[in-house]
């Protein structure tokens, strides 16, 4: 008996198992030059499938040295150009001509090569892709009920980061360094395992890059040239949560049921952002029995089976966006929120109607609205985005309300200076923190909280009682104390006395807290003090107050401030400085500190 297997069953490593039945014992294997020119295409790209099947081609050569087939390989190898259309089909048709050629049966486990080949008469044995009983991978001997990562690479120790979001560790799982050969045959299993797991889906395969749903796990591979060595590194969700966990005001789960359409959940990496929004689509879909969809690239939400979970369409998310739309979800979450274009997509299907939940990174909480600034038109931006939840170590740190009004701006006199202005306000209490507007060819985002340069006499009391409560427990400790709310203060220590001040599992803090009816944040003495500030050279052109800061800073967003004191966020304009204008309060103060010798300053925004 003749046989030609083609690329997919080799791939998919069950040509040697068949093999060893008794049907095609002693049978001819023969190999068109076209299949290992393909796989050897894929293996020189960095790709798995490609030294999968290479492999397999290597098991073949074994059982012919030990006379249990023949083996053969025969016709041409491929141009370049038949390569590069191997998806289109001329790969399989020079296999397919291998088969009519010699008088053998074709065994594939391609539908659409079955379909073809039996159309033009040659006799097939289709392998259907097998569907194997689950079995735990071997890194799943990496994991424990606390592990949320693992980071493989050759020649270093294996590493694990545990604990939950907001109390993660990085610590060494296992004593020695892995061999090439050991993070090689993890790397084969999971790629094996994954096509024969009805769960379990290739979501990325590159150059050098492959990325793997398998389960609950989301696996990246990289191998040169991508990256300088084979690397594997999993990531595993370890906890499942519902909104009631997170205790959110009720105030907030009724503005998420009833009006909240365009909502932003950000937060530094590892914050606990997808928890968050895995708790959301349950909310929809389960508590107000919404039709819920993701869009997700790659796929590695934890949620039920009533919410579909779509990857790019053809590589390209904007028509996935298109297929939704003809869907008709009632809201859609997009995870994550990077580039433009995902910026982009995320307002077009808001503004067609639907309601949408964006995960977002960003380091503070007014960071996820300064994202998406420059990318979409500003006036539309609270028609795209109503609320922003910033998630940090793991709880809701802060939500703000986003609305669009028409004022004169903070800061400025002039009732002609009136402008469309971007009110960013916390959710809980109303208050004004932040405001977003433009003036002249820049775009200002002003920390209102922070242009208030006298406290009010109850928070300078609460200042007082916050440090003679810190001083009771820490005595020699020197301490720096500023409200930055009625409800909210920074505390400023030494390093050695911050552990003391919060106490084990923050024990110490949370009775602070509790006595005083104050949130408090605790930082370092050191860090405050840093200087991470520069002079920058001002003048005055026309009707201007310049600030110049030269052509390399163009597009870059500073901090404006006058003895410390905060005065507004802008960025950097094309001339490759910052205007404003003589008239506004903002310029009268920063010309009065210069008749009195005070340096402008500029500090570096940090994303």
């Amino acid at each position: 008996m003749k046989i030609v297997p083609d690329t997919s069953v080799i791939v998919d490593g069950r040509i040697t198992k068949i093999l060893q039945d008794k049907e095609f014992k002693g049978c001819e294997v023969i190999i068109p030059e076209a299949v290992i020119s393909e796989l050897e295409n894929q293996a020189n790209k960095g790709r798995e499938t490609g030294f999968n099947g290479l492999e397999e081609l290597k098991n073949l050569q074994t059982l012919h040295i030990e006379g249990k087939i023949g083996l053969k390989y025969v016709g041409r190898r491929p141009t370049l150009e038949e390569i590069s259309l191997a998806r289109g089909g001329e790969i399989d048709a020079m296999i397919r001509d291998t088969a009519g050629e010699y008088g053998a049966v074709l065994i594939t486990s391609d539908k659409v090569q079955k379909q073809v080949a039996e159309a033009h008469g040659f006799e097939t044995i289709y392998l259907k892709q097998e569907m194997v009983g689950y079995k735990e991978l071997e890194i799943g001997k990496y994991f424990d009920d606390s592990t949320m990562s693992i980071h493989l690479k050759e020649n270093v120790v294996p590493l694990a980061k545990k604990g939950t979001p907001g109390n993660i560790k990085l610590v060494k799982i296992d004593s020695r360094p892995l061999k090439k050969f050991e993070i090689d045959k993890m790397a084969r299993e999971i790629m094996e395992r994954s096509k024969s797991d009805f769960k379990s889906f290739i979501e990325i395969e590159m150059d050098g890059a492959t990325v793997i749903q398998f389960r609950e796990y989301r696996i990246s591979i990289a191998k040169p040239p991508f990256s300088d060595g084979v690397e594997i590194t999993v990531v595993r969700p370890v906890a499942r949560v519902s909104l009631e966990d997170y205790k959110l005001p009720n105030k907030l789960i009724e503005r998420l049921r009833d009006t909240a359409k365009g909502i932003l959940i950000a937060g530094p990496p590892g914050a606990g952002k997808t928890t968050f929004a895995q708790a959301a689509a349950e909310f929809y879909s389960k508590d107000l029995r919404s039709i819920v969809k993701t869009m997700e690239s790659p796929r590695d939400l934890q949620v039920g089976d009533e919410v579909t979970q779509y990857a790019p369409l053809e590589g390209d998310m904007a028509k996935t966006a298109d297929i939704l739309l003809l869907v008709r979800p009632d809201y859609t979450i997009y995870d994550e929120l990077r580039k433009t274009r995902d910026f982009r997509i995320f307002a077009d299907m808001r503004l067609a109607g639907v309601g949408m939940i964006g995960v977002v990174h960003a380091t503070r909480a007014i960071d996820a609205i300064q994202r998406i600034i420059g990318r979409v038109e500003l006036g539309m931006i609270p028609s795209i985005v109503d609320t922003t939840i910033f998630i940090n170590e793991g709880r809701v740190a802060a939500i703000y309300d986003v609305a669009l009004t028409v004022k004169v701006p903070t800061g400025m006199l002039e009732a002609d200076l009136s402008r469309p202005v971007i009110e960013v306000r916390d959710f809980e209490t109303g208050d004004l923190m932040h405001e977003v507007y433009t003036y002249g060819e820049q775009t200002i985002v002003m920390e209102v909280g922070k242009t208030k340069f006298e406290k009010t006499p109850i928070q300078k009391i609460a200042e007082r009682e916050i440090t003679q409560e810190v001083k009771r427990r820490i005595p020699e400790a020197a301490v720096k104390v500023d409200m930055k709310s009625d409800k909210r203060a920074t505390v400023w220590l030494d390093e050695k006395n911050i552990a003391k001040l919060i106490g084990k599992k923050g024990k110490n803090i949370d009775e602070v807290e509790r006595k005083l009816g104050i949130s408090i944040g605790v930082e370092s003495l050191q860090s405050r003090e840093m200087n991470d500030q520069t002079s920058i050279d001002v003048e005055i052109v026309g009707n201007y107050v310049v600030l110049n800061f030269g052509k390399d800073a163009i597009g870059t967003p500073f901090d404006i401030l006058v003895s410390d004191d905060y005065l507004f966020t802008a960025t950097v304009g094309k001339k490759g400085n910052i205007k404003i204008k003589k008239d506004i309060e903002l310029a009268n103060i920063i010309l009065d500190a210069l008749k009195m010798d005070i340096p402008i300053m500029a500090r570096l925004r940090k994303e």
